[in-house]
């Protein structure tokens, strides 16, 4: 259990520099009542991805899951991997692509005079069909094939880390006073600029670390099912 938190971890806090959602969010915290505001879109973010993530784990994600011979073990490393190579993947494409990204500008809401938490709800479920690394994490966790209690609360522990840049931004604007404004402006900034490297950086050190619990519980399993074979082919042929 210790090692799929630190793969939950280790994705959600990659996937959290996501300028689709801290970019509006430094948008909505230039505004009247922007504390209140970016609360409120951050909450938006989190129902939409938990309900989403949910729904995927406890449905269809299962339902495939058993339909997969035994041993679970070994395809849950198998699945860990998986999602590790499809992290790294991603960090590759991203830096790659770096320079035409930094060049987009960060997108702006629309709020037509909806609330900020519909607008992220709104925003949420637009990407949520694309978001990757999410997926990735989903696959894990329906690998290991913990009770639904439990995957419920590492899908919960995900979208924690996956909001936490919002929740810093709400944070600065409580407390931080006058000085909110021009800090809140210079990491906009260094998003606009810098997001494509960080992110493809995050990216590559969680997948490589997810590799790396995967290709290590991979290889603990068969070393111990590789014993137990040993023993019962000793006791087996001994006289």
């Amino acid at each position: 259990m210790i090692r799929l938190i630190g793969i939950v971890i280790s994705i959600g806090l990659a996937d959290s520099l996501n300028p689709s959602t801290i970019a509006p969010a430094l948008y909505l915290a230039t505004g009247e009542s922007a504390a209140e505001r970016v609360a409120q879109f951050t909450l938006g973010v989190f129902s939409v991805y938990l309900v989403g993530g949910v729904a995927i784990a406890l449905g269809p994600g299962r339902l495939l899951f058993s339909l997969i011979p035994h041993p679970h073990h070994q395809v849950g490393h198998m699945i860990e991997i998986a999602a590790g190579l499809v992290m790294i993947g991603g960090a590759s494409l991203l830096w790659r692509h770096r320079a035409n990204l930094a060049e987009r500008d960060p997108p702006r809401p629309n709020e037509r005079g909806r609330s900020s938490a519909l607008l992220g709800a709104t925003i949420t479920a637009v990407e949520l069909p694309t978001a990757f690394p999410y997926f990735a994490a989903i696959a894990a966790i329906v690998g290991a094939d913990p009770d639904p209690a439990r995957a419920v609360g590492l899908i919960v522990l995900f979208n924690f880390c996956f909001v936490l840049p919002l929740l810093g931004i709400v944070a600065t604007l409580m407390f931080a006073g006058d000085r909110a404004a021009p800090m809140l402006r210079a990491g906009r900034d260094f998003l606009q600029r810098r997001w494509p490297v960080l992110l493809a950086g995050l990216a590559l050190a969680a997948g490589v670390f997810v590799v790396f619990l995967g290709a290590t519980g991979f290889a603990a399993n068969a070393h111990g099912h590789l014993g137990r074979f040993v023993r019962r082919l000793r006791r087996a042929v001994r006289p």
